[in-house]
């Protein structure tokens, strides 16, 4: 064996590639046909579709073909968008759960309009997000490409009933068919309507009775003629006023699919779950978590098929944040997730309302209040909370009062 500058010499054991196999490292995706290029690309990021433009006029192309649309729509699942609300109602901003970063896209023009400038976001499925405007019009918009159509007008006899929930689901997003239903009504009469887009119409209103075993112990007073609304206030107290909840939390509700039913979940005036089974049509009411004075800030979300609880609580000077489930055979509640003392301790004392939102395991928390707004991610299966980095606009940053999640699907139509 030779030596050189005192090591000795050996063979080296790196494989080499044969002459012939060179041709395969020169290999470059112009060299794919049309058809593969697509599935390729199709498998890339929601984000980086807006970048195909300044690639290649053949990408430019792909991201403009009803195939790589049809392609798209064959990827199982993507990452989710969590669409802000902003106070001032007209942003149009998303946090990528994937990259872990804020965007701002471009406003619909339908929804740049005048008379629907002050829309707001009501409910979300799929890759489609639905608005309202204050005349009680309702949009379909896809976020990501910016399209959107104005639904079909509402009964007019419809404006007249107390609207508790809004919620949507998705069927098939490249063939755009989707849902929307609206409950509406005074406990305990409640009914609730159905736009199909299949039919581009609106299905009769159909009402709701109680489910028969429903032992929640609560009388509905049919003929009480107060006007006043009675509901849970931030600081725990019922207070009794004619004056609605924030925007943002008017219409909190989600769907479920469970032994195909569909089921939709809001909170009452009073801050109880109200689960309306549409599928049997039939409604029940769940009992409180826990007594009136202790609850602070409550929402329900959805996770994996299922309702959750999240709610925010004071009790001993100190603040929690916990997410239960509810026991549908014993009707109790369980906590399956619980903020570490150390980072929900400081919203103590600060009258925080909690809005929340729920995307496959995880739960997006907006915390706001006069003296904060904080966002958070809670994953439920391992109990871990991350605070979401603040969202900064032109060196501002900028305050979200909810969210709503969506998959970012360029295929998915209106």
């Amino acid at each position: 064996m030779e030596k050189a500058n005192g090591c000795i010499s050996r063979p080296s054991r790196k494989r080499k590639l044969p002459q012939e196999g060179n041709d395969v490292l020169n290999f470059t995706l112009d060299e794919l046909s049309d058809d593969l290029l697509e599935r390729v690309l199709s498998w890339l990021p929601t984000s980086t579709f807006f970048r195909f433009n300044s690639v290649c006029k053949r990408w430019k192309s792909v991201a403009a073909s009803e195939s790589f649309k049809l392609a798209c729509s064959k990827i199982p699942s993507r990452e989710p968008w969590f669409f802000m609300v902003d106070p001032n109602l007209n942003q149009s901003v998303v946090f990528d759960s994937a990259e872990r970063s804020w965007k701002k896209l471009s406003h619909p023009p339908l929804l740049s309009q005048n008379c629907n400038c002050n829309s707001i976001p009501v409910a979300a499925a799929g890759g489609l997000v639905c608005f309202r405007n204050m005349s009680g019009d309702y949009f379909v918009c896809n976020p990501v490409t910016g399209s959107c159509r104005e639904l079909p007008p509402v009964n007019p006899d419809s404006h007249h009933r107390s609207l508790h929930a809004i919620a949507m689901n998705a069927y098939s997003n490249y063939h755009g068919s989707y849902k929307l239903f609206l409950v509406s009504g005074d406990l305990p009469k409640l009914s609730y309507k159905v736009y199909n887009s299949s039919a581009d119409c609106w299905e009769e209103e159909i009402m709701l009775r109680r489910k028969t075993d429903d032992c929640t112990g609560f009388e509905f007073d049919s003929n009480d003629d107060d006007d006043a609304v009675y509901f849970l206030s931030k600081a725990g107290n019922v207070v009794a006023t004619n004056m609605q909840r924030s925007p943002s939390k008017q219409f909190s509700s989600v769907i479920t699919h469970k032994d195909g039913e569909e089921i939709v979940y809001f909170l009452s005036s009073s801050g109880t779950v109200v689960a309306c089974n549409l599928t049997q049509k039939h409604f029940s009411e769940y009992p409180r978590l826990l007594p009136v004075f202790l609850e602070y800030s409550i929402d329900v979300v959805e996770c994996k098929g299922e309702m959750l609880v999240v709610m925010l609580s004071e009790f001993f000077e100190s603040a929690s944040i916990r997410v239960w489930r509810i026991d549908e055979k014993t009707k109790t509640w369980n906590q399956i997730a619980g903020m570490p003392p150390s980072m929900s301790h400081e919203f103590y004392g600060k009258k925080v309302d909690i809005n929340c939102l729920g995307a496959g395991n995880q739960i997006f928390i907006c915390l706001s209040s006069a003296e904060l707004c904080s966002y958070v991610r809670c994953d439920i299966v391992t109990n871990e909370w991350v605070e979401v980095p603040k969202c900064c606009l032109n060196g501002e940053a900028m305050e979200f009062m909810s969210a709503f999640s969506f998959e970012p699907r360029i295929e998915a139509s209106v």
